[in-house]
């Protein structure tokens, strides 16, 4: 199982600095990818263009491109760029946002996900795979057939033969179309205690695409923080929880509320829900069970932590990305060391 490094968003916590010492960190030592996001904030392109003049050896992914941000084309030509700037270490990954930042942001109707992830991946393979592209879909079509569109092909040539397409998705369909189109896939608020949950999709997307799992990356996001102060440790994945189970997406429609009910926390999730849609987000965070935090974060002690990374390696994670949560960046660093050193 490979270790790999979130930054989150860039500017944000952080400083610049710190972000990249946490980086450098990661790469002396030896995991193998680090990976930045974007919501409304810094854009994750131009940053992994920054780490990559930085390091030398750590891949570098998009934790995700907003496929409602860029045309396909424009994701292709991006991950072109980033590869030869990092000489053959971008990895793309790539998810649909939700439809508060995709209408509200973006002014991206969020409709016909499914549909459109498929065809914005096929279009970035082919653009990627330096054709011409040409592409009649329900959602894509290059070049329109009413204009002066010509069908162009990429310009400068990827370093890597294939680019890795990740995918971030955690409800039932997408995690199925990951299996089925992506090399990867980045899951949220992910446990490995319920890998029965997401088995039967990822099967059913594998069968789809005619190919076995054997090689498909599970890459889950997870909040990391080793401490003998179990309770301290705990508090600290409050916040994210709070904000993800309770007000990322409206109350119709929040993944990783539902979600959260597949893992048998029906209750707890409507309360972490009205609690945070009323305002009420310290009330939110307290409402949160200690099980569900252990489920979802790698948090507690040395030996918790470690009992923990075994199991996630006997589910099939293929590289496990963490986020290292603490107040300062020598503590963030320093949660990575211990992380590093507890996985062997």
């Amino acid at each position: 199982m490979r270790l790999g490094v979130h930054i989150g968003y860039a500017g944000l916590g952080l400083s610049w600095q710190d972000q990249l010492e946490l980086v450098q960190t990661a790469e002396r030592l030896g995991c193998d990818s680090a990976w930045c996001a974007e919501a409304y904030g810094s854009d994750a392109a131009t940053v992994l263009g920054w780490l990559a003049a930085q390091t030398q050896k750590i891949r570098l992914g998009s934790g995700i491109f907003q496929i409602p941000a860029r045309s396909a084309a424009m994701t292709a030509m991006t991950a072109a760029t980033i590869d030869q700037l990092s000489a053959g270490r971008m990895i793309l990954g790539i998810g649909s946002s939700g439809p508060q930042v995709a209408e509200g942001w973006h002014g991206q109707r969020f409709a016909g996900q499914l549909q459109r992830t498929r065809e914005y991946i096929a279009v970035v393979r082919l653009a990627l795979s330096r054709q011409r592209v040409q592409f009649e879909g329900e959602t894509i079509r290059l070049p329109l057939a009413d204009g002066q569109g010509k069908a162009l092909k990429l310009t400068i040539c990827p370093v890597q033969d294939q680019i890795p397409i990740y995918l971030a998705a955690i409800g039932p369909r997408n995690t199925a179309l990951a299996a089925e189109i992506a090399d990867g896939w980045i899951p949220t608020l992910f446990s490995p205690e319920h890998i029965a949950v997401f088995e039967p999709h990822l099967k059913e997307g594998a069968a789809r695409a005619g190919r076995s799992l054997e090689g498909f990356d599970i890459a889950p996001a997870v909040n990391l923080c080793i401490s003998d102060d179990v309770d301290r440790a705990r508090d600290l994945m409050r916040p994210f929880i709070a904000l993800y189970v309770g007000g990322m997406g409206s109350r119709k429609r929040n993944f990783y509320n539902q979600l959260v009910r597949r893992y048998g926390f029906e209750r707890e999730a409507e309360v972490i829900q009205d609690l945070y849609l009323e305002g009420k987000r310290t009330e939110a965070m307290a409402a949160i069970p200690d099980g569900l935090i252990d489920l979802v974060s790698l948090c507690g002690t040395r030996d918790a932590v470690k009992e923990r990374l075994e199991l996630y390696r006997q589910v099939g994670v293929g590289t496990l990305g963490v986020t290292p949560v603490a107040f300062t960046a020598e503590q963030r660093r320093e949660q990575l060391t211990l992380l590093a050193e507890l996985a062997g």
